[in-house]
């Protein structure tokens, strides 16, 4: 069987090959065309992302239920200092929501406050509580941090993200 690593990177690339969707708000300049998903994190633009993943990452495709044990996983692979990155990043946007960090901290049953000295499952909890009470801070934090993303694993998410990568690769001949 194959991993989920070669799972993903068949979907889009077959989903690359076939047709898609034109996304006609983003440029066709062959230098915006991206290799993998490192290459569209390093090179694509927050608001990129953002248009993205607020097309791709809604609740009628992805159930919180079906997200939350992905978020878990994806978030214990990412390294340290990105999940704390993460963490400062959505207690920063919930903040602004008018929920403090200490609110949050028992309203979660988290280990701590402090985004520096969360762990993996404090940062899932997080997130996961992110994604189904604030979905538009969740997808503004993937996109200023997509690190999560390539350790998504679900089927279901990969056929997300495949759409997105077929939009990425649009342009793109095999």
């Amino acid at each position: 069987m194959a991993t989920s690593d070669e799972y993903k990177r068949q979907i889009m690339n077959d989903l690359a090959k076939g047709n898609v969707e034109s996304m006609n708000d983003l440029p066709s300049d062959p230098s915006r065309e991206y290799e993998n998903f490192d290459d569209f994190a390093q090179r694509s633009t927050v608001d990129e992302r953002r248009q993205l993943f607020g097309q791709s990452l809604q609740h009628d495709r992805i159930s919180p239920t079906q997200m939350e044990p992905e978020l878990r996983n994806a978030i214990a692979q990412i390294k340290p200092n990105e999940r704390d990155d993460v963490a400062k990043e959505f207690l920063k946007k919930l903040k602004e929501r008018g929920l403090s960090d200490r609110d949050l901290e028992q309203q979660l049953a988290l280990s701590t406050h402090h985004a520096s000295r969360m762990n993996a499952d404090d940062v899932a909890k997080l997130a996961s509580f992110t994604y189904h009470s604030h979905p538009d801070i969740f997808r503004d934090v993937l996109a200023e941090k997509p690190g999560i993303m390539k350790f998504l694993s679900n089927p279901l998410v990969v056929g997300v993200l495949g759409i997105v990568a077929a939009k990425w690769l649009s342009n793109r001949r095999s």
